[in-house]
């Protein structure tokens, strides 16, 4: 009998699937011009002083980067009114999703998560022998109940996404309190705020951090891909207590972060102008599409980050094709179950406004059938 030489978990192990390139769906169709609407990235491009601090570190690519992060965490600490012992730096959100379930799942322990969210959270804690448990999204939300009811012994690890992904709502602060009080204090409560610079004017938007500082066992997750527009570079980082804070830094790689993407990430970090800009940009491009949703009747999930959510009405695989074959990349639904469903990106007006042109043809051809 032949011996299985991989590990367990890989044979069945879901890989995340990211969005086609532009250089691939241009190839494939034979386009001049593709805009990618489909992985949340920033229309506006990297902040500049990110790409300031990069140009000065150039020189310097022949060393190692700092494996502490230290500059950079102090920068977040003093920013946030954290320790800076209580920061994990890692290269992009993704690492310190691996980070956390390598530091608190082992197998057989369960993760409660929201279906649908990030596929990151199911796979990386399946990957270690961990059990994801699926609350199925009630009114397109986080059901919070449905969390509360699904906590067992076994249960280690809650993840809320918020904004979630893909549907772009929030969990409101009402709703989190109430979820504090019904589950167990030794429960990891891992906020993925990703999108967090978005969402954090409503005044509904939790404040995780003063959640931390009343509940030590909370990990707070923060990138600055989207805000900041240096997804490129892969940098993110987590804010918990600083007993969790060590034993996440335990396993990550010694030279995680490369010195770019710290040079970058600390210029960011002081870049309060292109946050600004960012965010008043994708609040226009977002009143373009809900004002174009409304008008043609289609229903859509209100948003806090940089994507919305809507029902076409149509197969998403084929207003997937359809849209590309137009010269825009989206994300179809049906990766999540919503088969009618696409995740669309906030761009520039232009870029938001050639969407819409290319959408409505889709509309209108289909209304013909």
């Amino acid at each position: 009998m032949e011996r299985n030489l991989y590990r367990e978990q890989i044979l069945s192990f879901k890989p995340y699937v990211p969005g086609k390139s532009i250089d691939d769906a241009k190839a494939e169709y034979g386009l001049s011009r593709m805009e990618k609407l489909a992985s949340n990235e920033n229309p506006l491009g990297p902040s500049p002083k990110a790409v300031e601090e990069m140009k000065r570190e150039l020189e310097r690519v022949n060393l190692y980067p700092d494996p502490e992060a230290s500059a950079l965490k102090l920068k977040l600490a003093d920013k946030l009114g954290v320790e800076p012992d209580a920061i994990v730096v890692g290269n992009g959100g993704e690492q310190i999703l691996q980070l956390i379930a390598q530091t608190f799942i082992n197998p057989g322990d369960e993760a409660v998560m929201a279906d649908a969210t990030f596929d990151m959270y199911a796979s990386s804690v399946s990957f270690l022998g961990g059990i994801p448990v699926r609350i199925p999204l009630q009114k397109m939300k986080h059901d919070i109940v449905g969390f509360a009811k699904a906590v067992t012994d076994r249960a280690k690890l809650m993840y809320i996404c918020n904004p979630n992904n893909p549907t772009g709502n929030i969990v409101t602060k009402a709703e989190i309190d109430r979820l504090i009080c019904q589950i167990p204090e030794d429960i990891i409560l891992v906020f993925d705020e990703a999108y967090y610079d978005f969402a954090k004017a409503d005044p509904d938007y939790p404040n995780s951090l003063d959640l931390l500082a009343k509940r030590p066992n909370t990990v707070i997750l923060r990138t600055f891909s989207k805000i900041a527009g240096i997804a490129g570079v892969r940098i993110g980082y987590a804010v918990t207590s600083v007993g969790h804070a060590r034993q996440m830094s335990k396993i990550k790689p010694t030279f995680n972060v490369n010195r770019l993407a710290l040079a970058a990430a600390t210029g960011a970090a002081e870049d309060g102008g292109h946050i600004r800009r960012t965010v008043e940009l994708n609040d226009a491009s977002m009143r373009m599409m809900e004002a174009f949703f409304e008008k043609h009747k289609l229903e859509y999930v209100r948003s806090y980050a940089n994507f919305v959510f809507v029902d076409l009405g149509m197969d998403s695989r084929m207003v997937f094709e359809e849209l590309m074959k137009r010269g825009v990349i989206v994300r179809p639904g049906f990766n999540w179950g919503f088969v009618d469903w696409i995740r669309v990106s906030t761009g520039t007006l232009e870029q938001t406004q050639f969407f819409l042109d290319k959408l409505k043809e889709l509309i209108v051809r289909e209304s013909r059938n």
